[in-house]
């Protein structure tokens, strides 16, 4: 009971983070597992098959509060569940440690462009709520990033929801809500791929139970939360997930020791919490001008209907 308990609050934590920002919910529950001393395959496999579950909730909720892009779920999700398929398929066989930090630092580099440009100059089309993406760039990215999630316990928001962001083209809530719900082909996908490869008997019920129960009561919140944060808070805020995410993954990759990697958090965290400061203040900033910028335009029309009732 008390693993259950345990799990639950990691579940929820991680699908709070997840529905919010499009990401984490894998790599925070998989990290913990595998602190636990949990083999990577049964690792990974018990937080798909409970993602099974979450990622069905957060869809639901997304699109209740109108986050879900349909056509960009199907074309992003059914390259997704194949890749998903191969890569559990892959990891019941052997392991991706090793490509791990190279995938981490093109993470880290994506993730500092959206810092930067939600931050200090937010998309101008970030309130488009049908991406206008096609096949051509959503199947490679689906394939790629279903791979990735299946095969390193956790990776299909990390890798689709910057590759969105990036292109600036739509709304950060829809991308969030769209990868949440298109996780869901996902999930189902690499849990099929894990019960093939590894068999039933090295799931625990009571971690894959935790984990979709903490899952599914935050999902609702999440959703709710997704659609409260303005777009550069939100996109600012994914930027710096994803810098701190995968900049840990290369400093272990890098052996780098325990108290030279705490300076390095510490500093990733100042330059995240001051991005998203500049975020708020421009936000504030363009509240405060809405006003004056609409007096102007009021006294303009006047005008010009009071010269034109003149020469009439």
């Amino acid at each position: 009971m008390r693993t259950l308990i345990v799990f639950a609050l990691v579940g929820f934590g991680a699908q709070l983070v997840d529905g919010a920002l499009g990401m984490a919910y894998g790599v925070t529950s998989t990290s913990l597992l595998l602190l636990a001393g949990t083999n990577p395959a049964t690792a990974s496999a018990s937080v798909h098959l409970a993602e099974v579950g979450t990622t069905l909730a957060a869809g639901a909720s997304h699109w209740r509060f109108g986050n879900v892009d349909w056509k960009l779920v199907l074309r992003l999700g059914v390259p997704g569940a194949v890749g998903a398929f191969l890569g559990a398929t892959a990891l019941s066989a052997l392991s991706t440690e090793d490509a791990a930090p190279y995938m981490s630092g093109v993470l880290l580099a994506l993730g500092v462009y959206i810092l930067v440009r939600f931050s200090v100059r937010p998309p101008r089309t970030s309130t488009v709520r049908v991406s206008p993406h096609r096949s051509k760039f959503l199947s490679p990215l689906g394939l790629v990033a279903g791979f990735v999630d299946a095969s390193g316990g956790g990776g299909w928001g990390p890798v689709a929801t910057p590759a969105l962001l990036t292109a600036g083209k739509t709304a950060p809530r829809t991308v969030v809500g769209s990868v949440d719900t298109s996780e869901f082909l996902v999930a189902v996908a690499a849990s099929i791929g894990f019960l093939i490869g590894l068999g039933s008997e090295v799931l625990d019920p009571w971690t894959v139970g935790g984990l979709l129960l903490g899952g599914v009561l935050a999902a609702p919140v999440a959703a709710w939360l997704v659609t409260k944060i303005p777009a550069p808070v939100l996109g600012t805020a994914v930027g710096g997930l994803i810098v701190l995410t995968n900049a840990r993954t290369i400093l272990r990759a890098l052996d780098v020791a325990d108290g030279a990697r705490t300076p390095i958090y510490l500093a990733i965290v100042g330059v995240w919490v001051a991005a998203v400061a500049i975020a708020v203040a421009k936000l504030r900033q363009a509240a405060a001008t809405e006003p004056a910028e609409s007096a102007e335009s009021a006294e303009s029309a006047e005008s010009e209907r009071a010269t034109v009732t003149a020469k009439d």
